[in-house]
């Protein structure tokens, strides 16, 4: 039934809800950290898990939106910020900064190969899609810091981010050229990207500084 052929006619679907579960939990973790309310949990959460597929969608021209083709998204999202509002504490999780850090790495990889993918399909120049790609990972991140009141740290925190996610997504254009199955290039960027992204993290690896 899920055969190689099943997933690359339909590769965006999977990948598209892995990225956005793992973006929704680093919305919801930092929305934890920062002690908001159950309605600024579910808004930090929502921008987080759409904000990237989101910007995609417009620039792409491609309608109807993602969440809005597949409004279950936003009953799963509502659902699952109440339940954790009412059930989690931190005695069950430990929100820190770093806890947060761990499944925005999954979204990274997953939502950066796979929105260079959905760029290089709809006739995008590569260098293009692969900014598409980039756009489509970092901007739910990026909403998510500014929601919290923060500097995005993408921008700010000095460890490869968006480099990485720029990187790893050229597997997929290489991928494209060679006429890979899109699961299996897809697949294979986003692995890539997620392995980097956690090594950035547990080994501390920095990018130089703007020095004046």
């Amino acid at each position: 039934m899920f055969s190689l052929a099943w997933w690359s006619a339909n590769f965006g679907l999977p990948f598209e809800v892995i990225g956005t579960i793992g973006f929704a939990l680093s919305g919801l973790i930092e929305a934890a950290r920062k002690k908001l309310d159950v309605v600024g949990v579910c808004m930090v959460t929502a921008v987080a898990a759409f904000g990237g597929g989101t910007l995609r969608d417009i620039l792409l021209n491609r309608r109807p939106l993602f969440w809005v083709q597949n409004d279950w998204w936003l009953w799963a999202i509502l659902v699952f910020c109440v339940l954790a509002f009412v059930f989690v504490r931190g005695r069950h999780l430990e929100f820190t900064e770093r806890a947060m850090q761990w499944p925005d790495a999954i979204g990274l990889g997953v939502f950066a190969a796979g929105g260079t993918q959905i760029a290089l399909t709809s006739g995008t120049p590569e260098i293009v899609a692969v900014i598409m790609g980039v756009m489509t990972a970092v901007f739910g991140g990026i909403l998510r810091d500014i929601f919290t009141n923060q500097i995005p740290r993408a921008f700010a925190d000095h460890q490869p981010y968006t480099v990485v996610g720029f990187g790893g997504s050229w597997i997929v254009v290489i991928g494209y050229w060679l006429a890979w199955p899109a699961v299996l290039s897809v697949s294979l960027a986003a692995f890539a990207i997620i392995v980097v992204r956690i090594a950035v993290m547990v080994f501390g690896w920095k990018l130089p500084q703007w020095r004046v």
